[in-house]
């Protein structure tokens, strides 16, 4: 027997079944994918999964068009969007199934180029013929009371949560529908950025796509910190899903208020109400060694990435060189 991948169309999907899977992924869901297709002018990509006549799980992806050409992403660098990969039976499959991709992106889809990472397959299992990169990050188990939620952080970890409550940082759970929200994240993401005399690599109509599409169906917490004279210094947004996991996004906050310490109070309450919301895992959402002090451990993701033809991979590399100098000179620009 040998695993195929057969492209659906989204109604032919299970969505409710799949979504019930503890393994699935929020970046998985069709509101995700329909907040891809709107910033990212993505196509969406299901397919069924199998091996022989039997139907072993699902794919999700994406493929866009550049150039005139198409690339498969599951999900794309560029995207804000983390493992995306299979819906398996058994998730022990995985590098099986990954390495049967390009016949579906290559030989059915025309694509050139194809990227993909998946949370359950192993580093030391890439299939040969795939380029990997590793995304490095934290991920903790929250589905614990807070007395385990706080003692399992490191002594600093501890120490800097509760200097943030007795500074009297309050943080609030806030409305998809409060229509300020995406501007003043933005805002602060800016002054972030300006701080290494860079800019943002994404857009604000990116974030206000993601509240619009996540926000109603309960799959995106925002939250937002107070000082303890009202003023909000600190935003912060984590998609997730009763269930599976709860993820960091991005969050942000404002220079002259981090010696309050309120993006710990801010990741404090993301823990704990995606807990109470159903979640049982919260990934930190990429590197960053302080995030170990949250209890998190490290984990290391394969990116992968195949082309049809093996000059592309220089070419991407040179791309990606040309996208940070761009990135750095308006940056120097101010804007």
């Amino acid at each position: 027997m040998s695993v195929l991948l057969r492209r659906v169309a989204p109604a032919e999907v299970p969505w409710d079944e799949l979504d019930r899977r503890p393994d699935r992924s929020v970046f998985q869901t069709r509101d995700w994918l329909d907040f891809l297709a709107e910033t990212q002018g993505c196509e969406p990509v299901l397919a069924r999964v199998t091996d022989g006549d039997t139907q072993i799980g699902w794919f999700t992806g994406a493929m866009v068009r550049k150039a005139g050409f198409r690339f498969l992403g599951s999900p794309m660098r560029g995207w804000t969007t983390s493992y995306m990969g299979f819906t398996l039976d058994r998730p022990e499959r995985v590098a099986e199934c990954i390495a049967a991709l390009p016949g579906l992106a290559f030989s059915r889809l025309g694509c050139i180029h194809l990227e993909v990472m998946d949370r359950n397959l192993d580093a030391a299992a890439v299939p040969p013929g795939f380029v990997a990169s590793a995304l490095h990050g934290y991920e903790r188990n929250i589905d614990v009371d807070d007395d385990a939620l706080m003692g399992a952080m490191t002594a600093n970890g501890r120490r800097d949560v509760r200097r943030a409550l007795r500074n009297g940082i309050e943080v609030e759970v806030v409305p998809h529908t409060d229509r300020g929200f995406a501007a003043e994240y933005y805002r602060q993401v800016e002054e972030a950025f300006a701080k290494r005399k860079l800019v943002p690599t994404y857009p604000p109509e990116r974030v206000e796509a993601m509240i619009r599409h996540l926000g109603p169906s309960g799959r995106l917490l925002l939250l937002r910190a107070h000082l303890r004279n009202g003023r909000p210094v600190a935003t912060g947004l984590f998609p997730g899903m009763a269930g599976s996991t709860a993820v960091f996004w991005m969050g942000a906050s404002h220079r002259d208020a981090q010696s309050e310490l309120p993006n710990e109070a801010l990741m404090w309450t993301a823990m704990r109400t995606w807990r109470d919301r159903g979640a049982v895992r919260f990934d930190f959402g990429g590197g960053g060694h302080y995030k170990a002090k949250y209890g998190g451990e490290p984990i290391e993701v394969p990116w992968l990435r195949r082309s049809r033809f093996a000059q592309l991979e220089h070419g991407r590399r040179v791309a990606q060189r040309l996208v940070r100098l761009a990135q750095q000179r308006a940056g120097r620009r101010g804007r």
